[in-house]
């Protein structure tokens, strides 16, 4: 759409801006040696409004919306990949506290975001801020965490998708009817809301608990504590998908408990496999 275009051209310019900067101080134009102040955290705003970090995420819900899953999809996870690689690559330049305060409102405002949402596209847009303040929070203290943690958001991700492409869902109320299609779907979405809110023993837990381990290492304890409970915020909008989800039963008019003609059968390797790696990798953790 033209509003993803503009704001991701604005940040564009804004990158180009903060080397330009840079190289008027410093007369070096190379990305991953600044050092002037301002150029340093205007590299960081820049590089957050690409991602959608708080409170530059303004644009992510609704660019989501207003798209098909597919093009979601992409949007929630390859188009993070580029940004990500020049955080990692530049994360010594970085503004550390201006860094730990966009990760801290990204996992606020993705927890309170998605409490009233009904469709299923802004839901997965809340999360993947909040899931982008967790990974914000981590970079300039641990940048091969940060890594770990973006893995394992992808591959989440994708499953998420994966099952509301194929069950053809838009919104909360076309997910509790899902389990017409198939039964199967209903379990595997609970367990995926659950990872992805990140509760043991699934592979959600994983990054939550070294991510939370680090800052406590590094003498972060009231950032790290914040986390945790702007962790149950977001649990709060995953545990009433989930029990709208699996737990109820929506009203039908037909005596028949599933659908008559199913659909033709897909293709569900990549699904098989993404779910399989969101629910089960807890116990290779590294420690």
């Amino acid at each position: 759409t033209t509003k993803y275009f503009l704001i991701q051209a604005a940040a564009s310019a804004t990158v180009l801006f903060s080397s330009t900067m840079n190289a008027w101080s410093t007369g070096v134009w190379d990305i991953m040696q600044l050092t002037n102040p301002h150029a340093c955290i205007t590299l960081t705003m820049a590089l957050s409004m690409k991602l959608g970090l708080a409170p530059l995420h303004f644009w992510l819900p609704e660019v989501l919306q207003g798209s098909s899953l597919k093009t979601a999809l992409i949007i929630t996870t390859w188009q993070k990949l580029a940004p990500m690689t020049l955080l990692y690559l530049t994360h010594h330049s970085l503004h550390t506290t201006t860094l730990l305060m966009m990760a801290l409102m990204s996992t606020m405002i993705g927890g309170w975001g998605g409490l009233n949402q009904t469709q299923a596209r802004k839901i997965m847009a809340y999360s993947s801020i909040a899931h982008l303040g967790w990974m914000a929070s981590i970079l300039t203290l641990s940048p091969n965490l940060m890594l770990l943690n973006l893995s394992l958001y992808i591959m989440m991700t994708v499953s998420t998708f994966m099952l509301l492409i194929y069950s053809s869902s838009k919104t909360i109320k076309d997910l509790t009817t899902s389990w017409t299609i198939s039964p199967t779907t209903t379990t595997i979405m609970l367990l995926l809301l659950m990872s992805m809110a990140g509760l043991p023993p699934l592979t959600g837990f994983m990054p939550k608990w070294l991510i939370l381990q680090d800052l406590t290492s590094h003498s972060l304890p009231t950032t790290a504590t914040l986390m945790a409970l702007s962790a149950l915020i977001s649990l709060f909008f995953y545990l009433r998908l989930t029990y709208v989800t699996t737990l109820t039963m929506s009203p039908t008019t037909t005596q028949n408990k599933l659908k008559w003609r199913f659909q033709p059968k897909l293709n569900t390797v990549l699904l098989s496999t993404t779910t399989l790696l969101s629910t089960m990798l807890l116990p290779i953790t590294p420690m």
